[in-house]
């Protein structure tokens, strides 16, 4: 077998991805019939067909399907290795976070705390969907990903996941809220207007098995999938929001807000999700080190 090219191999890669001759040929920017060509080569050197054709679009075979996985190890530790290098060869050191656009920032923070106001770090925070940080992480665009969803996993499954945090889940609401609070956790839960996170998340699913244990039909004022939003929510008076107080340290420090009661057995889990890597960057043990204290 002749030595592997490894351009015949990314034009394979990327039309795995894309689907079609066409829109690989256009997202690589070269003919619809220089990327036929050279992946006829690639699979003339291989000795096995990599796509089958299904109408319009392009199907891996068995083989292509082999391929690829390996393709993609050999791109990632490619990858790995220019990034590895540009940071050593740099005289900052950076750290690429990604973090699901509804976390609190209020948790970011802390997360960020031990490089804040270093000379010689780099933070670079990028926000997004759980699958499209996913997405980031495979191609090493972020070193880590911070989220309050679990991505799910099996026996291929790339990811690394730790429970970095837990937080404990409270109701929240305005100084008008003090008076039905003070009458106990049932009659604030049924007659209290209630802020919610929305039905898909973690959060919602564990209050909505505590208030069906507790026989209550609750109010809904609202519902928001975003952490921040609730908080604004509750600033409003718009109801009593369940929060983990985190999110809204500061306004209960200055008594914007107030703690009413806290939920029993319900708590919100922060993860870190990382993959595995050769040179995994110096910097995230820091980071995950400092956080792993504060949560034990």
């Amino acid at each position: 077998m002749a030595s592997l090219n490894l351009h015949h191999l990314r034009l394979f890669r990327a039309t795995a991805r894309e689907g079609t001759l066409t829109a690989a040929a256009k997202a690589l920017n070269i003919s619809q019939s220089a990327v036929s060509t050279q992946i006829k080569a690639l699979e003339a050197d291989l000795g096995h067909d990599l796509f089958e054709r299904r109408g319009r679009n392009l199907v891996l075979t068995e083989a292509g399907r082999i391929a690829l996985d390996y393709a993609d190890q050999i791109f990632r530790a490619s990858e790995q290795l220019q990034a590895t290098f540009r940071a050593v060869g740099g005289q900052r050191k950076v750290l690429r976070i990604g973090a699901l656009a509804t976390l609190s920032r209020n948790f970011q923070m802390g997360f960020l705390a031990p490089l804040l106001g270093r000379d010689d770090v780099e933070v670079v925070l990028r926000s997004g969907t759980l699958a499209s940080l996913l997405r980031a992480l495979d191609a090493l665009r972020i070193d880590v990903l911070l989220t309050n969803q679990v991505p799910a996993r099996d026996a291929a499954s790339p990811y690394l996941v730790r429970r970095i945090a837990e937080q404990p889940v409270s109701l929240v609401g305005a100084r008008s809220r003090l008076a039905l609070a003070a009458q106990g956790l049932p009659v604030l839960l049924t007659r209290a207007p209630l802020i919610l996170p929305t039905p898909e998340t973690q959060l919602r699913a564990g209050f909505d098995a505590l208030i069906e244990q507790l026989g209550i039909v609750p109010r809904i004022a609202a519902e928001a999938d975003d952490m921040a939003m609730l908080r604004l929510l509750a600033r409003s008076d718009a109801g009593v929001a369940v929060i983990p107080p985190i999110v809204v340290r500061d306004e209960l420090a200055s008594g914007t807000l107030y703690e009413l009661a806290q939920l029993p057995g319900l708590t919100e889990e922060f993860h870190a999700v990382t993959i595995a890597r050769t040179f995994p960057n110096p910097l995230l043990r820091e980071v995950m080190g400092e956080a792993l204290a504060e949560s034990a």
